[in-house]
């Protein structure tokens, strides 16, 4: 099922109770779901839009448009089946509390499960720990330099970690374009067949 909405900003209609945010951006029918921390880490919170007005944003949107995730790089990016988002999407004054993050989890997971992408790309450590510990049943021990732009199976997603873009080093870049090279050159969909259920011998794919 295909969602009907065309727009890329904010195409859900999250409204978190924040005097500003940066909300999920990009293609409502994506494919591929990058999942970042929070503005004040990777972006955004001038322009509104997800891993843009940084240096490591810039970092991260080459990689991604050289794995052809983004049509083209910017603020905003156009983007290629891909959808950017947040952790906690609220602007605040330093690191967000544990209690933002719990406060907005419920508007994560939300547009998690609407978008319903078959491969999810968490950026960062604390990205990565919340994808793998909600959504996946692997052990949740997180060693970003080993995992980044390594594919792991989760409990219906593919994942594939990003190391902070700040961090990255001489082959990071190269390493994340492969591994999303790599799963777009087969059939990463995350679907069950349930054809053999019907009569007739159409497969019958659902997510």
């Amino acid at each position: 099922m295909k969602n009907v909405t065309t727009r890329t900003s904010n195409p859900f209609g999250m409204e978190p109770d924040c005097a500003s945010s940066v909300p999920g951006y990009g293609d409502a029918n994506a494919h591929f779901h990058v999942i970042g921390d929070h503005p004040g880490v990777h972006g955004g919170a001038d322009s509104g839009v997800p891993f843009t007005d940084t240096p490591a944003a810039e970092r991260l949107q080459d990689a991604l448009f050289e794995a052809n995730l983004l049509a083209e790089t910017g603020t905003p990016p156009t983007v290629e089946q891909t959808y950017l988002s947040y952790l906690c999407m609220c602007v605040t004054e330093g690191d967000p509390t544990d209690g933002d993050y719990d406060d907005l989890e419920r508007f994560f997971d939300s547009e998690l499960r609407a978008i319903t992408a078959h491969v999810l790309l968490p950026v960062g450590e604390r990205a990565t720990r919340t994808v793998l510990e909600n959504y996946s049943a692997r052990e949740t021990a997180v060693d970003m330099d080993a995992m980044h732009g390594r594919e792991l199976q989760g409990a219906g997603w593919l994942i594939i970690p990003i190391k902070e873009p700040a961090e990255w080093v001489d082959g990071d870049h190269d390493r994340l374009v492969a591994a999303i090279e790599g799963v777009k050159s087969r059939d990463y969909r995350q679907e069950v067949d349930l054809g053999r259920f019907l009569p007739g011998e159409d497969p019958y794919r659902v997510r």
